[in-house]
């Protein structure tokens, strides 16, 4: 079986903020793997405000993390970062 995770590691902080939605929304579907509960709830939390800023908490964490892993994209364009 193919790994969903195979790597924490990106090209760009754009590809890594991709990566850190796949890990808030992987979370969600193993924590509750029945699709048919995902999109009852989906419907209370998409109107939800308290939620959505919930999820973007969850993002943002999971964006730094793999901004880590890959040194804050270790070399910007060519430049050291120092890291």
């Amino acid at each position: 079986m193919e790994s969903w995770l195979p790597t924490l590691e990106t090209e760009t902080p754009e590809q890594g903020y991709d990566l850190a939605i796949k890990l808030a929304r992987m979370a969600v579907k193993k924590t509750q793997p029945d699709d048919n509960v995902r999109a009852v709830l989906r419907d209370h939390y998409a109107t939800d405000a308290n939620g959505l800023v919930a999820a973007s908490h969850v993002v943002a964490t999971h964006f730094a993390t793999v901004a880590a892993a890959n040194g804050y994209w270790r070399d910007r364009a060519g430049e050291e970062t120092g890291r």
